[in-house]
């Protein structure tokens, strides 16, 4: 059975942090939960925003001009070419079909997703600071919650982001703020609270970085946020039909092929693959292009906007170096803009959301961070 997956905004957050968030977890359950007639959700489906977005024409800034030639510097060519792309199993959800045809030109595309130490020198040289280290505003916020909804308490509208609270026991899988929590001090410094420190993790996936801050680094290092089609082509590694970058072959089968979560997600990860949480980047074997992590570790932004119909406008015909969708549309969220992410975390497990399958994809809006969401970029030139 296909089903569909759930999102999150602010909006909900700030119902669940009065709310859902204070009821005590299930006592009784002896595996994870999901209900019957509901799609086995994904670690980045319904993920929180930070607060709203009036339109889903707001943040181009991938798209401006960059701010310098790009270093070919830790990069691969990917020479152009005409691939299917999206779904072609069962194991879809339903964006992510039909699938259809794609023609590209060629691009250059960074081996490894972009680490700490990467985006630290942009930061340096830039003084750029995060929208996780950002105070919320509540006249952007409260255009999205509905008429009359009372302002949060002050010490809500503070410098956050969103960090994985792992639970004890098994919980409803329908419920994602059973595992995820608003942190004061959380940022891409600090990517579990701020107890937390990028100490020895100098190779490690930059996260807590929103869409607007990934547009950010990209321009800045003269490149751009892959296109959603450049990303699958990539990460395909020049594999036609199969479910992930290597093949057919199951994530926990054989040896391990990416950071994901074994075990029951997502009270219990057993480490098989060696890590808990994060990995260094180039920590697995790369795709046939030279590529890594493009499954599991950190789901990926990339540049196009989010439309759960996408793919059906553009069945038929052979669509040329495409960027998705001119705006958003969420219809779960329809006043919430969405960007794309794809390629799975290391919270990625086969009975909660598979999304490590080369073809799932994902949405987020564009103002939120996260501990299991990162980025790479691409350059034409």
């Amino acid at each position: 059975m296909r089903l569909q997956p759930f999102s999150l905004s602010i909006i909900g957050v700030l119902l669940l942090t009065v709310g859902a968030c204070q009821h005590e977890p299930p006592q009784t359950e002896t595996a994870a939960i999901a209900p019957a007639d509901a799609e086995p959700t994904s670690c980045h489906s319904n993920m929180p925003q930070r607060f709203a977005t009036a339109t889903g024409a707001a943040t181009t800034d991938s798209l401006a001009a960059p701010a310098k030639h790009a270093s070919h510097q830790g990069m691969v060519w990917v020479e152009g070419s005409h691939f299917r792309m999206g779904a072609t199993d069962n194991e879809g959800r339903p964006d992510e079909y039909p699938a259809h045809e794609v023609q590209l030109n060629g691009f250059w595309i960074d081996a490894t997703e972009v680490t700490n130490a990467q985006f630290a020198a942009f930061v340096k040289a830039t003084g750029y600071q995060t929208v996780a280290e950002r105070k919320p505003d509540w006249e952007e916020l409260k255009k999205q919650l509905p008429a009359g909804t009372p302002k949060p308490a002050d010490e809500l509208l503070v410098a956050s982001s969103l960090t994985f609270s792992q639970p004890s026991q098994p919980v409803p899988l329908n419920d994602a703020s059973q595992w995820w929590r608003w942190t004061p001090g959380a940022s891409w410094r600090h990517p579990q609270g701020p107890q937390s420190n990028l100490e020895g993790r100098e190779s490690y996936p930059a996260t807590q970085v929103a869409w607007a801050d990934a547009a950010a680094y990209a321009r800045w290092a003269g490149k751009r946020l892959p296109s959603e089609a450049e990303w699958e082509y990539a990460a395909r590694g020049g594999l036609s039909s199969k479910k992930y970058g290597w093949g057919d072959e199951d994530v926990e089968a054989g040896k391990p092929k990416a950071n994901t979560w074994q075990g029951s997600f997502p009270n219990h990860d057993e480490q098989r693959d060696g890590f808990a949480g994060l990995a260094p980047v180039r920590s697995f074997q790369p795709n046939a292009y030279g590529l890594y992590d493009m499954a599991g570790n950190v789901w990926e932004w990339v540049e196009d906007w989010y439309a759960p119909d996408y793919y059906q406008t553009v069945a038929g015909r052979v669509s040329v170096n495409p960027h998705g969708p001119a705006q958003s549309h969420d219809p779960q969220e329809p006043t919430v803009p969405k960007k794309v992410t794809r390629g799975g975390s290391f919270m990625c497990n086969a009975s909660y959301c598979k999304g490590y399958r080369v073809a799932a994809r994902m949405k987020s809006s564009p103002d939120t961070g996260l501990e299991n969401t990162g980025f790479r970029c691409v350059s034409s030139l």
